[in-house]
């Protein structure tokens, strides 16, 4: 039987976000399927993978400078070197440096190592201190590194000058557009139940509460708002959880808004809401090719982004969105647009419904059937999928 192993940093908020579709795809297909990730539930024991005959509870840091990454890494090359793997995907930065190193011996003996990049921490604009650390690695670890993949262009562009064996672009790791249709949702009662009126123009940002999502930047601009008497009747509610919660709202408290935001933490019921919501505001200082913001464009959300690579992916300026410098008057002045526009915000939502078309779940996985290439491609042909 054919072997597949995944590895990431984390399983919550990276395995079941993203790779659950392609474990199912392998189990169909016969393969026997395995993660190596850090559990990083608060109940351990809510760590329940579809489609995943074995789970390695690897204890991966986030930072790779941390000393804690040479226990993990010892404990992922007994995972590997006693395995046995046809194939390795491996994502996330930790994850995968430390999967190529320790995968350098099973490569010898025909494991093909594949490595998709979430966005590499080096592009344009990145501090210095991230090509210093990131670029230099990644560019070594490449030789180690049988495909390469890219999600959007800037770093496909970069990638081509590394030494993978080959290097692909595919349009992130896909969305399944069916999920969006999520038919009749009484706007009004969900409304209530997330804290807003009927009346109120509802802006949303779904995202971790961390400084890299810039979050603070759309408070800000709700000051300006205030100061310029235009925040009557406009709400900001924030899907998400994490380190900067408590800054944010002493920010919003400062800045006098907090009666205008709503934190609502870590939801499952993100397509529901972005169905009752007026316009998706993602201001993030660095993106891959950003699932939120996808997810947005697929409800119908008009959108208006910060001017990175992955947003700029997805959105182009006038035509499937607006893209906003990251000032909190040049912001206020987008989001102020939007609510004066209906029909701004009809055509820009209509074209971002039929941009993201491109990115559903589907198209992409056939991309990485062909990707795969070999034995997948075959059971794939002969209708196993």
């Amino acid at each position: 039987m054919k072997k597949v192993l995944f590895v990431a940093t984390v399983v919550k908020t990276h395995i079941m976000e993203f790779h659950i579709p392609y474990l199912k795809m392998f189990k169909e297909m016969g393969w026997e399927t395995a993660v190596a990730a850090r559990n990083d539930y608060e109940n351990p024991a809510d760590c329940v993978i579809p489609y995943c005959d074995t789970y390695y509870d690897i204890p991966f840091e986030r930072n790779p400078l941390k000393s804690g990454n040479l226990k993990a890494y010892k404990e992922l090359k007994k995972v590997i070197d006693d395995g046995g793997y046809d194939i390795i995907h491996c994502h996330t930065p930790v994850g995968a440096m430390l999967t190529r190193l320790a995968a350098k011996q099973a490569r010898k003996s025909g494991t093909k190592v594949f490595y998709t990049a979430h966005g590499f921490h080096f592009y344009k604009g990145a501090p210095a201190i991230n090509w210093l650390l990131y670029y230099p690695v990644e560019k070594w670890l490449s030789r180690y590194t049988d495909v390469l993949i890219t999600i959007n262009k800037e770093d496909y562009e970069r990638a081509k000058t590394f030494k993978a064996g080959k290097v692909c672009y595919v349009p992130g790791v896909g969305i399944d557009l069916k999920k969006f249709n999520v038919g009749y949702v009484d706007k009004e009662q969900k409304r209530k139940e997330i804290g807003v009126t009927a009346d109120d123009f509802v802006l949303l940002s779904v995202g971790e509460l961390i400084p890299r999502k810039n979050h603070e930047v759309v408070i800000r601009s709700m000051a300006v708002l205030k100061q310029n008497r235009k925040l009557d009747h406009i709400e900001y509610v924030l899907c998400g959880r994490g380190a900067y919660e408590a800054d944010l709202k002493k920010l919003a408290g400062k800045l006098n808004v907090a009666d205008h935001i709503q934190f609502l933490g870590y939801r499952n019921d993100i397509s529901e809401i972005c169905n009752c919501a007026d316009l998706f505001v993602f201001m993030s200082h660095q993106e891959g090719l950003p699932v939120a913001l996808m997810e947005a464009m697929a409800c119908g959300l008009p959108i208006v982004c910060s001017n990175i690579r992955g947003n700029t992916d997805l959105i182009e300026d006038g035509v499937t969105g607006l893209i906003s410098n990251n000032t909190p008057e040049e912001l206020a002045e987008s989001i102020n647009a939007m609510r004066n526009d209906n029909a701004l915000r009809d055509r820009l939502a209509c074209a971002a419904l039929q941009k993201i078309k491109q990115f559903d779940l589907s198209s992409v996985e056939d991309e990485m059937v062909k990707i795969y290439g070999g034995r997948v491609s075959n059971l794939v042909l002969q209708g196993r999928l």
